[in-house]
């Protein structure tokens, strides 16, 4: 009964220290150091798509990743896309997308942004390109319903490159509230799963009698 408490605890444990990986190799800078521009531009996304385009993002890699006809560009993109998002946090932190002051809102922005340029590309497959022109008159209607085509913020303008990796402003985090209150908890709970790990990992004494 004990171990089966403790396995949800575990879990939160080993769901933080995926974090603090990330953290930790992501920290200094909010764009990879060098930024040569040697990849693939993304162009950018607006503060009023990114809202809509959050809501669509995993039908849409679920969609590419099962692309059949595919080529390098296209390819390039969705692995940044994938990889912008884990910097990102898997877009977990609070207000990331929605909060312009979010320390979180540029990376945001970098994944949306891939994640719309890979679905604009899957118009021009022709065993995708139904399923694309689906998403996209949903992500219009929405944006058309919630009057989010005009709203932008200090990143709307900003495009993106493969090459480069937008990271977290992690300075910033202490100044967001959001935030903050956030990544305590995760490192409360992280704390709770490691006093768990060791309370239930330690061998049984048995009696002697």
């Amino acid at each position: 009964m004990k171990n089966d408490r403790a396995r949800p605890l575990l879990l939160t444990a080993f769901s933080a220290a995926a974090f603090c990986v990330v953290a930790g190799s992501a920290f200094a800078h909010s764009r990879s150091d060098g930024g040569s521009h040697a990849g693939l531009d993304i162009p950018e996304i607006s503060h009023g798509e990114m809202a809509v385009m959050s809501d669509y993002r995993v039908r849409i890699i679920n969609l590419a990743s099962r692309a059949v006809d595919t080529n390098e560009p296209f390819r390039r993109v969705l692995n940044y896309a994938e990889i912008q998002y884990s910097y990102c946090l898997w877009g977990r932190m609070p207000g990331s997308v929605t909060d312009e002051a979010s320390p979180f809102n540029e990376c945001a922005h970098a994944y949306l942004a891939a994640t719309k340029a890979v679905l604009l590309s899957m118009r021009e497959m022709p065993r995708e390109a139904a399923a694309a022109g689906e998403i996209i008159s949903a992500v219009d209607a929405d944006m058309v319903r919630r009057g989010l085509a005009l709203i932008t913020c200090r990143f709307s303008g900003e495009a993106f490159n493969t090459a480069d990796i937008v990271k977290p402003r992690w300075s910033g985090i202490p100044f967001h509230a959001a935030s903050m209150a956030s990544l305590t908890g995760l490192a409360s709970l992280f704390g709770l799963g490691v006093f768990a790990l060791r309370r239930f990992s330690r061998p049984k004494v048995q009696s002697s009698e």
